[in-house]
């Protein structure tokens, strides 16, 4: 007889997914932001940074990896819910290299996404540069279906496809010596308003340890809804930890670096009092201005409780055994 295990973090599908409202990081950073363009004596189209630019976006651009979609789903990653729905998603993003607002989605369009190169360096045995459409062949993709949560106190439900980051490393080969993973995203703030922000230390940088970034969740996703990720959700290539704040989830990589020390990052740059490196979802920490202990699910007015590391704990508590002691929750 096949018995069927549920996934210990696996949610009831009572608990359907969509869009809502938990705009608390971004009412103090619009308000912030607000503030130093009133002071600089900006109006709203000069501070695109802020608001997102007026111009019109960019025409559609043919991706020549789209025969690569849909992939082969890895059913050792579901879900017992039903996924946000597509449409929900691609109009409610934060991508703060397009402005502070959710509503991102036509500022994203002027990003140029070919050529598109990644560079791998640091400590490896050979840094090396690869554009994204051969390193698509050169990795297998699978599906993944897995939880968001958002620092902001929002949920969703995602069909992520990509590699995991485990078989990334192992192709880039890093050094006994590298202890970190930086992940640095695209820097044109010709194109990318938001990159004029004085508030942010740009390109945006995200890290991982090895340890986090080898652990099997660790993902990078290179689409979703089975096909190519659209730029507002940060293609080509973006992080995916789900266990994590959306936020170290990284948009749009073009750089992965191998360090020995722990990487400086924007968010831990820009409120050092309110996020820190590690940024694992924990409903017992809350934010300094807001509670952690519920999430609004996105595309409903329902609530539900937030879960410890949201719900992975089973594959990754065991990366933070002996460090209680640093500020893992922000």
């Amino acid at each position: 007889m096949l018995i069927k295990r549920t996934p210990s973090w696996a949610i009831r599908e009572s608990e359907a997914t969509p869009e809502a409202v938990a705009l608390g990081r971004r009412r103090f950073v619009g308000a912030a932001a607000a503030g130093v363009a009133a002071a600089l004596g900006a109006s709203k189209a000069e501070a695109g940074w802020l608001f997102g630019s007026d111009e019109p976006a960019a025409p559609p651009e043919k991706d020549p990896t789209a025969g690569l979609y849909p992939v082969k789903r890895n059913e050792a990653y579901a879900l017992d819910r039903p996924v946000t729905p597509e449409s929900v998603n691609l109009g409610y993003n934060n991508f703060y290299e397009f402005g502070t607002t959710k509503y991102i989605a036509s500022a994203a369009q002027k990003l140029p996404l070919r050529p598109w190169t990644l560079r791998v360096g640091g400590l490896v045995e050979t840094p090396r540069e690869v554009g994204i459409d051969d390193l698509l062949k050169a990795l297998p993709l699978e599906e993944r279906l897995y939880r968001h949560r958002c620092v902001e106190a929002w949920g969703m439900a995602l069909p992520w496809s990509g590699v995991p980051l485990k078989s990334f490393v192992e192709w880039a080969k890093p050094l006994g010596s590298a202890k970190y993973v930086k992940l640095t995203a695209f820097l044109k703030p010709e194109v990318a308003s938001g990159q004029r922000s004085p508030l942010f230390e740009w390109p945006y940088v995200e890290g991982l340890s090895i340890a986090e970034a080898t652990n099997e969740l660790a993902f990078l996703a290179t689409g979703a809804y089975g096909k190519p990720l659209s730029k507002q959700m940060g293609a080509p290539i973006r992080l995916v930890a789900p266990w994590k704040y959306g936020f170290k989830s990284v948009k749009s990589i073009v750089s992965v670096d191998f360090v020995e020390e722990m990487p400086r990052t924007l968010w831990a740059a820009a409120g050092p009092s309110e996020y820190g490196f590690w940024a694992n979802v924990n409903p017992r920490v809350d934010h300094p201005r807001w509670s952690q202990a519920r999430e609004r699910v996105l595309g409903t007015d329902e609530t539900r409780p937030t879960l410890l590391f949201n719900g992975y704990g089973e594959q990754v508590a065991g990366l933070y055994k002996g460090l209680e002691g640093q500020k893992l929750y922000m």
